[in-house]
C-alpha cells in the first residue's frame, strides 16, 4: 500500500516550527460546525424552557389537537352563528311543536315550536361566555390572593387559609340556588359573580403551593441576596415558575364551570328565558322526553361535548407542563 503524504497547513505549520499560530487563517480554513442536539434537530446552545418543551408536547398529543380543534370550532360559532345557522332562536311556532327533523331543520322541533338546531348553536355562545369569563375571574383573584399568601405568609397566610376553608365548606349547588334565587337579572354576569365568588379558593390553594415551593429555589434566594425587590422577586423569578399548576388547573375547571351554569339554568336559578341556554332547553325538553326525546339529546350532547373538550385539553396541557410525567 503507497505510504500517503499530507502537507501541513501552512498557518500551523509555523506552529510546529515553534512560530505563532495565525488564527485568522485557522478560522477561515476551518468549515463551521454547529452542535447538534441529540436527534440532530438544533443546535443544543438554543435555550430550552418549560413552555416551549409543553408546546412541542402539545403539537404531538392527538388529545389536545381533537380537543382544541373542537373547542375551536366551538369558539367560531359562539362568535358568528349565523355562520352555520339563519334562524333566530327566539322564532317559534306551536304548529310544530314537538315535530321531528325536516328539511332545514335536522334537530327538529322542542315543545314550544323553536328549531332544535338553532337554539343548540346559540346555546354555544352563552356557555362559553360564562365558562371563559368566570375562569378568568377566578384565576386572576384566586393567583393574587394564593401568591400573596404563599410570599408574604405569616398572618397573611393564616387568615387567607381561613378564608379559603370557609368557602370550602359551601356546597356549589345549595349556594347557587339560595344566592341566585333572588337575583331577578337574565343576563350571565349573576352567574360569572357566583362562580367567581366560589371558585377562587381552589386557584388560591394551588397558587399559594405553588409560590412556596417557587420561592425556596436557588435562584430566587440569590436575587434576594443581590437586593432585589418583593415586586421583581414575586413578577420576575416566582410568577413564570408557579403560573404552570394554575393554568392547568383552570383550564380543566372551565368545563366544570360550564356544566355548573347548566346546572343551576336548569333548575331554574342561572340564566332565565330569553335568555338561550343548554341549560335551560334540557330543563324545558324533560317533560317531553318520550314524545320528542330529540329536543332533549342535542342540548344535553352538545353540553357533554364542550365538557368533555375542555376537561381533555386541561389534562393534554397538565402531562406536557408536568416534567414529572415525562
Amino acid at each position: 500500500m503507497p505510504e500517503q503524504h499530507y502537507e501541513p497547513e501552512p498557518a500551523l505549520a509555523g506552529a510546529a516550527a515553534g512560530g505563532a499560530v495565525d488564527l485568522d487563517v485557522v478560522e477561515a480554513r476551518t468549515p463551521e460546525r454547529r452542535p447538534q442536539g441529540p436527534d440532530g434537530s438544533g443546535p443544543r446552545g438554543k435555550p430550552r424552557s418549560l413552555w416551549s418543551d409543553a408546546w412541542r408536547d402539545l403539537r404531538r398529543n392527538p388529545v389536545f389537537l381533537v380537543s382544541a380543534l373542537v373547542i375551536l370550532f366551538l369558539v367560531l360559532i359562539s362568535l358568528w352563528p349565523s355562520a352555520i345557522t339563519s334562524g333566530s332562536p327566539l322564532t317559534c311556532d306551536l304548529s310544530k311543536a314537538q315535530e321531528g327533523s325536516r328539511a332545514g331543520h335536522p334537530f327538529g322541533f322542542d315543545g314550544q315550536g323553536c328549531d332544535v338546531y338553532t337554539r343548540t348553536v346559540y346555546g354555544a355562545r352563552t356557555s362559553v361566555a360564562v365558562g371563559v369569563l368566570a375562569t378568568l375571574g377566578v384565576a386572576v383573584l384566586g393567583s393574587v390572593l394564593g401568591a400573596l399568601a404563599g410570599f408574604l405568609g405569616g398572618a397573611w397566610d393564616s387568615v387567607l387559609s381561613r378564608v379559603t376553608d370557609v368557602f370550602f365548606a359551601i356546597p356549589v349547588v345549595l349556594g347557587g340556588l339560595v344566592l341566585l334565587s333572588v337575583v331577578t337579572s337574565d343576563t350571565v354576569w349573576p352567574v360569572i359573580g357566583f362562580i367567581v365568588l366560589l371558585g377562587w379558593p381552589q386557584i388560591s390553594r394551588i397558587a399559594r403551593s405553588a409560590v412556596i415551593t417557587a420561592r425556596q429555589n436557588d435562584y430566587v434566594q440569590a436575587a434576594r441576596a443581590l437586593g432585589a425587590s418583593r415586586s421583581r422577586l414575586v413578577l420576575r423569578h416566582i410568577a413564570p415558575n408557579a403560573v404552570a399548576p394554575v393554568i392547568v388547573v383552570a383550564t380543566i375547571a372551565l368545563g366544570t364551570y360550564i356544566a355548573l351554569e347548566a346546572t343551576l339554568s336548569y333548575l331554574g336559578v342561572g340564566l332565565k328565558p330569553p335568555s338561550v341556554s343548554w341549560g335551560i332547553d334540557i330543563s324545558a325538553a324533560s317533560p317531553y322526553i318520550r314524545n320528542a326525546p330529540h329536543a332533549l339529546l342535542w342540548p344535553s350532547g352538545a353540553l357533554a361535548v364542550t365538557v368533555l373538550a375542555f376537561i381533555m385539553l386541561g389534562d393534554a396541557v397538565r402531562d406536557a407542563l408536568d416534567p414529572k410525567l415525562r
